[in-house]
């Protein structure tokens, strides 16, 4: 017999961690509807046509295809079967695929739900996303995104706010030194018609999107293998270092000395001022706001603002990111809706939280309250339930030890679960009409009713 495995980049989850997660998702929630935010749910599954073309090159490799049911060689095409050719293959053997992220399924739900709708339409949502990477630290093949978009306005003011959710949020989560990082697609493409790229601003923005992985060497390594010249090269290079400027307005003249009169990339560079200030005067310390040139976000429907979010000193990437799509939803067919959204990578704010152990201590309870039994006898069973359903009804996490064991192993058990709170009702406590309340903490016990002992613990938790 085989020994029992899950599949590379993904994980199982125990009541410890998953307290952990359920805290962080509930912060997000709340802070999402804070802002006005809906919550919607889309298919785990969506048809491979939705999803293919949507990523750029690099992204549409990563989708997880799922194969036709029942016998998918039956229809397959013969001539790509024969020839082993895998790309051609996959139309005819596979017609759904595992989502890559909740951006694209948003803008096909948008589409098919125009008519029950009110735009400008502000949305969350928080589910698992699927993607063929290489397993690594922070990285995972399946793994949970938590998105929160607005769609059907230009407005700037979006932007704005989805800077302002990204400070509450991670805040609100403790996360330690992070950066909220911006950059404008419209200046990458004015560099790019500055240095006459032409149609090969998708390679161009590939390349820049792997700084952060293969440093300044690499990213001039990956444009050679790409074909670009030596002058866009050194162009490239003398952006990187650009970066190394002390303040986001010094890098922004740099930026915009280069940039010359190119209209929309003018625009990028005045938005993005406006951003810097007005977050600032939201009260986001500029030490938070960062701007880089350099940032490219590798999906191809990024059009506008973009966003990222890194952590100083952290064993993982980037844990957030985002941006403007100026017609996402164009791509099903419905032009002229222009939207910006935000995504937090929950999986990676675990592992930085973990990493700089910033997870709040009292997370770890899972029990308030352990009734043990102490008798086997029908009457006992009847009083430890009714003891049970008392504490449960003013809201208290309870439970009952489903035997009478030895009572060393039920206090054991109670200890290694951390339940801070154990309830004994032997037979003169039963006949008193009391219990035996024990802190688990300071080993204190005390005969009390089941009143007094509910407003002990109260006492205690407050």
């Amino acid at each position: 017999m085989s020994k029992p495995s899950i599949p590379k980049g993904t994980r199982d989850f125990g009541p410890r961690v998953m307290a952990r997660r359920n805290w962080m998702f509930d912060v997000m929630r709340a802070a999402f509807e804070r802002f006005g935010f809906l919550p919607i749910e889309t298919p785990a599954m969506e048809n491979l046509s939705t999803l293919t073309g949507k990523y750029g090159e690099e992204g549409d490799k990563l989708i997880f295809r799922i194969l036709n049911n029942g016998d998918f060689l039956a229809k397959s095409d013969e001539n790509a079967l024969q020839q082993r050719d895998s790309k051609a293959l996959i139309p005819s053997i596979s017609k759904k695929a595992l989502r890559y992220d909740l951006t694209v399924p948003f803008a096909r739900f948008v589409v098919m739900s125009r008519n029950d709708l009110v735009f400008p339409f502000r949305r969350y949502a928080m589910a698992n996303v699927w993607r063929g990477d290489r397993p690594g630290k922070g990285r995972y093949q399946e793994f949970t995104q938590c998105d929160a978009d607005i769609i059907g306005t230009d407005s700037v003011l979006c932007e704005l706010e989805l800077i302002e959710l990204f400070h509450e949020v991670l805040s609100t989560l403790n996360v330690p030194g992070f950066r909220i990082v911006l950059n404008d697609r419209r200046i990458l493409t004015g560099l790019a018609d500055v240095w006459s790229v032409g149609d090969r601003v998708a390679d161009l923005l590939i390349a820049l999107d792997k700084l952060d992985k293969i440093g300044a060497p690499g990213v001039d390594a990956e444009l050679q293998t790409r074909g670009f010249n030596d002058a866009v090269r050194a162009s490239v290079q003398d952006l990187i270092g650009i970066t190394s400027l002390p303040t986001a307005h010094n890098q922004l003249d740099a930026v915009a000395s280069i940039l010359g009169d190119h209209e929309s990339a003018v625009a990028g560079i005045s938005d993005l001022r406006w951003l810097l200030q007005q977050a600032v005067k939201a009260g986001i310390p500029d030490a938070v706001l960062r701007f880089d040139v350099t940032l490219a976000r590798g999906l191809d429907y990024y059009t506008g603002a973009i966003f990222e979010v890194r952590v100083d000193d952290a064993p993982v990437g980037s844990i957030c990111g985002g941006g403007r799509y100026a017609d996402l939803t164009g791509i099903f067919g419905w032009s002229g809706m222009s939207g910006v959204g935000i995504s937090f990578g929950a999986d990676r704010i675990y592992d930085v939280l973990e990493h700089f152990d910033a997870f709040p201590v009292d997370l770890e309870v899972s029990t308030d309250v352990l009734v043990c039994r102490l008798d086997e006898d029908e009457s006992a069973v009847q009083n430890d339930l009714a003891t049970l359903r008392a504490f449960r009804a003013v809201g208290w996490k309870s439970e009952l030890y489903p035997e009478a064991a030895k009572l060393k192993k039920q206090l054991k058990f109670a200890a290694d679960r951390r339940i801070p709170w154990v309830v004994l009702c032997g037979e003169s406590e039963r006949e008193q009409g009391m219990i035996t309340l024990r802190n688990m903490v300071s080993g204190e016990q005390s005969i009390l009713t089941i009143q007094a002992a509910i407003e002990a613990i109260q006492t205690d938790k407050s």
